[in-house]
């Protein structure tokens, strides 16, 4: 067991100046950064000249420098006295000193043996008794084994020479081995030679006694060592500091309140003020034996006789709070804290912040970081803390408004406080903000690292930017920082959530071949939504399939992804066992779970089962957000007041982050649709929009009016296109200029070059709805297969046609109005009818393709 000397040691000169002077920080806030460099430069500038000082007060000499330097290249059997031929006449027992401490710093006991050896055979540097105690320091350090070698160092010195330091020396090598026993037998022998201990000897065999385990050291004994130094008559063995923080540790261990409050009641008494060790080992002392309110009327009593403990005092007592998640506790020791005239610091409320953070109580955060700003300035590290709940709650908007608030106030970010908003961004898809966040990086001379870039990639992927994130993944190569795992996966779910599985695959297999780095159970997912998303169904099962065989162990999103690829197939046995094992999995599945197996029910007029489940939802105790969507699916949150908490209920989701709501709105359009909900479906649709969400959506120019879809389930697309279409009646009866063509992005990616795509199940069903809806008005442009557009000669002819209606009382092409539930039993969706199944529009090109892609299928899956 490692014991702590008080034998003094000398720490490197460099230890101590970077204590004192820590590197300049090179980032400074926005509204300070122009000219920043310049006052960066003085600032280096100004602190050369301590630099230089520290050097020349803290270094060794030139003859100690040389000297260290020829005994470190002296061979085991060269000569030490020929070292010391030209330096002899001016090194003084100081200069050996310091030569020794260097060999302990090195750990080189082999070297200071000799060394020493030598000295004792010279007259002209005999060691004395300092030299004898620094070399039995050293050869203390390096374990039992060559403690009988300190004896020999210690027997060296004459009887007559031996003082309290060479006592002490050796008593602190026992203690340092954990020989407490040894270590108590020489003091005795120590005070048998009538030598005084002193302060430091008492404290080196208290410390051994006190960390002694096997077995442990009574306390009492303990305190009998306690009484002889209080009850010694030489002021030199008077208790201090150190030993009543050596009593406190050992209280504190053995969780003996009582012990620790005498001890803290007698150092006061002795005029010995505690500092932040005796504080907190008073606060373990009381935590262990359960009884931390004790503590509080402890400082209470402090401050009534004016010794009002610091702010680490307090700050230890709130941490013994928050670690058992005792949040009143806590709060009532800042309130006391500021009653007892003792002024809080940013450090007292971190703690606080964060507790709350994890209590996921943000108000709170909120109050008390208001509460903050008007006692004491927030420093870097409370910004963080806010930036780490707020990001981990959801509200990554208000992590950028901070982070604006932190530059403003003239609080410097660091490393970690870029990343953590940039990872708020990424999560959140606020790519704009991820952009000027990584803008303030790059000019205040930071490098970006991966977690940050990983932020923005993720962002502009949320954004479906695909070319921008791929810039972004290969600019970090460009500066040296390299990409990782989490990089990856964050560039491929980006992908993954448009389908584009072709680039997904590229991305992974530039992972795994070029960067060496195997894809995890995130990079399965992923992959499994890509495929999904893209309609390959097969490859999604086989990922599934080659993840478990990789033996990640599925969690939720895993079985969901698989679940996803059943109902997209409308296999509904299969779709049952894997929505049962989630229920094995989870306590409630997900409403992204229950969604999808409610679309699957409902496009195979299952009408029974899917009310069944809907009344599964709906009564479900452990859950009120399946209840709120299980009635809002019914029609019974209509009105306005109900409406809220549908709203509620959306804006909690979107706290989850844009991985989470997409799938979630996704989910929950497709199930709105297929059960002929199209005017909720649409309000759903906008509060989407709303949070955030789908920003590729619609958009606008003089060129073009186009809806894009390839990132929403098949029902969701529907709901899109039909609220899209309805804005285009709308214009076009306004009369407004119209654009070259209007168009509807299905694909994105490779597979806009491929005709196969005409039969995927978004490509399919959107292309037969606009035809069923406008008459064959849009159609597969030749130069691009992922579109389906509408010329503007088509477009007049529909401008035309409205015109020509005579006010006919219609809201536009799609009435967006809630159907009754179909009955059990009807047939919505299994007739046999070619429009019904999206082929009526579907030319013999278009068949011809689909066979193709069936073949090519059955080919890919003979191969595997």
């Amino acid at each position: 067991m490692a014991l702590v000397s008080t034998t003094a040691t000398v720490a490197s000169p460099s230890y101590h100046y970077d204590l004192l002077f820590p590197p300049a920080r090179r980032w400074c806030c926005r509204a300070r950064s122009r000219g920043g460099g310049g006052r960066r430069v003085a600032v280096v500038a100004a602190r050369a000249p301590r630099e230089e000082a520290a050097a020349e007060n803290g270094g060794h000499s030139y003859e100690v420098e040389s000297l260290i330097d020829r005994l470190s290249n002296l061979p085991p059997r060269g000569s030490i006295a020929r070292c010391l031929e030209t330096a002899r006449h001016r090194l003084t027992l100081q200069d050996f000193a310091a030569v020794y401490r260097e060999f302990s710093r090195r750990g080189d006991w082999q070297r200071s043996l000799r060394l020493f050896k030598y000295m004792q055979r010279q007259s002209w540097c005999r060691p004395d008794e300092h030299i004898h105690a620094i070399v039995i320091g050293v050869l203390g350090r390096q374990g039992p084994a060559l403690l009988d070698k300190c004896l020999e160092v210690f027997h060296d010195l004459p009887s007559e020479s031996r003082t309290a330091l060479s006592y002490t020396s050796l008593i602190a090598a026992y203690a340092r081995n954990a020989l407490h026993e040894e270590a108590r037998e020489l003091l005795d022998q120590m005070k048998a030679s009538g030598v005084a201990p002193t302060a430091a000897t008492y404290n080196t065999v208290l410390a051994a006694c006190a960390r002694a385990t096997d077995p442990p050291v009574p306390f009492d004994m303990l305190l009998g060592l306690f009484a002889e130094m209080r009850h010694d008559p030489s002021p030199s063995v008077r208790p201090d500091l150190t030993t009543y923080n050596t009593l406190l540790a050992a209280a504190a261990v053995r969780a003996l309140s009582d012990q620790s409050e005498m001890l803290l009641r007698t150092m006061l008494e002795a005029g010995v003020l505690p500092d932040t060790a005796s504080y907190r080992h008073i606060v373990d002392a009381f935590a262990g034996a359960g009884d931390l309110s004790r503590v509080a009327e402890l400082f209470a009593e402090m401050a009534a006789t004016g010794h009002t403990p610091d702010p680490s005092a307090y700050l230890g007592l709130m941490e013994a709070h928050t670690r058992v998640g005792a949040t009143a506790e806590a709060v009532a020791v800042l309130r006391q804290m500021q009653a007892d005239g003792c002024p809080p610091t940013a450090a007292t409320y971190r703690v606080l912040l964060d507790l709350y953070g994890r209590q996921g109580r943000f108000d709170g955060v909120r109050e008390l970081f208001r509460e903050m700003r008007t006692a004491v300035p927030p420093d870097t590290a409370t910004y963080n803390v806010l930036f780490r709940v707020f990001g981990d709650g959801g509200f990554f908007k208000e992590v950028v408004e901070l982070f604006q608030d932190m530059l403003h106030s003239e609080v410097e970010p660091d490393i970690d406080t870029c990343e953590n908003v940039m990872v708020a961004c990424g999560r959140g898809g606020l790519h704009e903000d991820a952009r000027e966040v990584l803008d303030y990086i790059t000019t205040e001379g930071m490098v970006p690292t991966a977690k940050a870039y990983t932020g923005l990639v993720e962002a502009l992927g949320h954004a479906a930017m695909y070319e921008e994130a791929y810039v972004a993944f290969n600019m970090m190569t460009e500066i040296g920082s390299l990409p990782t795992i989490e990089t990856y996966n964050a560039l491929a779910n980006a992908f993954a959530k448009g389908g584009l599985f072709q680039e997904a695959e590229a991305i992974f297999s530039r992972m795994t071949s070029n960067a060496a780095i195997q894809k995890d159970k995130d990079s399965f997912d992923a992959l499994i939504e890509a495929y999904c998303q893209g309609a390959q169904l097969d490859d999604a099962v086989k990922a599934y399939m080659e993840m478990r065989k990789s033996r990640f162990n599925p969690d939720e999103r895993s079985l969901e992804g698989v679940l996803n690829a059943y109902c997209i197939a409308g296999v509904i046995d299969e779709s049952k066992e894997q929505f049962e094992e989630l229920q094995s999995m989870v306590t409630v599945p997900s409403i992204i779970a229950y969604c999808m197996m409610l679309s699957l029910y409902a496009r195979n007029d299952r009408w029974t089962d899917a009310y069944d489940l809907l009344e599964e939802m709906k009564t479900n105790r452990a859950s009120s957000t399946h209840q709120v969507i299980a009635s809002m699916i019914k029609g019974e949150y209509d009105d306005d007041s109900n409406w809220q908490m549908v709203e509620y209920v959306l804006d909690n989701s979107n706290l989850e982050g844009c991985d989470y709501s997409l799938r979630f709105f996704n989910a929950l359009l497709d199930v709105l649709w297929w059960f002929g909900q199209k005017g909720r479906a649409a309000r759903i649709l906008d509060q989407a929009l709303k949070c955030g969400l789908f920003p590729e959506l619609f958009r606008d120019t003089k060129l073009v009016w186009s809806a894009d879809v390839h990132r929403m389930s098949v029902g969701g697309s529907l709901v899109a296109v039909s609220v899209w279409l309805n804005k285009l009646y709308d214009r076009l009866k306004g009369n407004e200029d119209l654009p070259q063509l209007a168009s509807v992005v299905v694909l994105r990616g490779q597979m806009e070059k491929s005709t196969v795509t005409r039969g995927l199940p978004i490509a399919k069903v959107v292309y037969s709805f606009l035809n069923d809806t406008l008459s064959s008005s849009f159609h597969y442009p030749k130069w691009n297969k992922g579109r389906i557009i509408c010329l503007k000669s088509q477009l007049k002819k529909l401008q035309t046609a409205i015109g020509s209606s005579n006010g006919a009382a219609i809201s536009g092409f799609v009435p967006m109005t809630n159907s009754h539930l179909p009955s059990p039993g009807s047939k919505l969706y299994t007739r046999e009818s070619q429009a019904d199944n999206g082929s009526a529009h579907l030319t013999d090109e278009t068949l011809v393709e689909e066979k193709e892609s069936e073949l090519l299928a059955l080919i890919r899956g003979v191969r595997s």
